[in-house]
């Protein structure tokens, strides 16, 4: 056990919580922003300094009352959640020792103190730094690979591909054997960068007129894969596109999440003759999911065949808000997280 206190811990501490519950559009009146003291670990404890603070849309979500979310809602008046890098500067516990560098979901706090188990070791130089376990990995690969199955010949199109999840989903389909990778992102910026950057095969901007008639054009003989992430016209077309037997796999809504359209139809009929496979998912997370992941995104990375598209933006807990509300505004590519001081 190591009871070793840095000298530089302070009284207090900076944390985000939940003025309200969302609804409408994000604004910054549903974040306050308070001090409150550093708690010392108990026995089992641990007291962490935030190194990186994860920012992703579907904090949107887990802000409303009816959040659709699997996953425990925000609540009023506490600290809002999320994914952290850390370093241990006290501990209570022998799992974890001062110094160790952690991965949890202890949110939107300065330094944070909660039972060593909460808190996981990260291997250190398994990956190049640690705001790589920050990423939205799992999910896409858990959606790939485990719902999608994608394998070799697949022509997959992938929705939202330059967001946190596709553009890791488009790099594992093509990993996985993928003949063709097509993506949508909502700028030529990011259409340039999903082909210059990410290796897609084909991209298009989804405002460039109807979605139907830019995805027959790149895939002329039919998707086989679907993943997701957006919904409305763009999963309207899909089906429109699929080759029979094709594998949908359903990650995220983001055009009805923020508001941008209606929810998307089912064209049932074309569904039915066409065998469609309809899987929508929500990756919990589990060790076995994290690891399938990482085990296979370390190895990609030292290969130097995966890129990782991240934007680290400077200022700590000062800027995680706006932060968060410029990624719902499109202004990032990539997973996002905040660097702390």
């Amino acid at each position: 056990m190591s009871t070793h206190a840095e000298p530089d811990v302070p009284r207090t501490a900076r944390e985000v919580r939940l003025a309200g519950h969302l609804e409408g559009e994000l604004t910054l009146g549903q974040f306050d922003l308070v001090e409150v003291p550093v708690r010392e670990p108990g026995a089992g404890e641990v007291l962490v300094r935030t190194d990186h603070l994860s920012v992703a849309a579907a904090y949107q979500d887990l802000m409303k009352a009816d959040c659709p979310l699997p996953m425990p809602p925000f609540q009023v008046g506490e600290r809002l959640g999320g994914g952290a890098v850390g370093t241990v500067v006290r501990s209570g516990s022998p799992a974890l020792s001062v110094g160790d560098q952690v991965l949890s979901m202890s949110g939107w706090g300065e330094y944070t103190t909660g039972p060593a188990d909460g808190y996981f070791k990260i291997a250190p130089g398994l990956l190049p730094d640690p705001v790589y376990y920050l990423g939205q990995g799992t999910t896409a690969y858990y959606g790939m690979a485990d719902i999608a199955k994608v394998g070799e010949g697949d022509v997959v199109f992938v929705t939202g591909a330059a967001g946190g999840v596709g553009s890791l989903a488009g790099q594992i389909a093509k990993h996985r054997g993928a003949a063709k990778v097509i993506g949508s992102a909502g700028s030529k910026a990011k259409v340039d960068y999903l082909v210059g950057e990410l290796g897609y095969d084909a991209a298009f901007d989804y405002h460039d007129g109807p979605v139907v008639d830019r995805l027959r054009e790149l895939a002329p003989d039919g998707i086989d894969v679907l993943f997701d992430n957006v919904g409305g016209e763009q999963f309207e077309a899909a089906v429109q596109v699929a080759s029979p037997h094709a594998r949908f796999a359903l990650c995220g809504a983001l055009s009805t999440q923020n508001g941008d359209a209606a929810a998307p139809r089912l064209d049932l009929m074309t569904a039915i003759t066409k065998h469609l496979e309809l899987r929508p998912f929500a990756c919990y997370h589990t060790p076995e999911q994290i690891w399938a992941w990482t085990e296979h995104f370390a190895g990609w990375v030292r290969e130097g065949t995966f890129v990782y598209p991240h934007t680290v933006v400077e200022g700590g807990i000062d800027v995680a808000a706006d932060t968060l509300i410029s990624l719902l505004k499109g202004a990032y590519t990539g997973n996002v997280a905040v660097r702390f001081p």
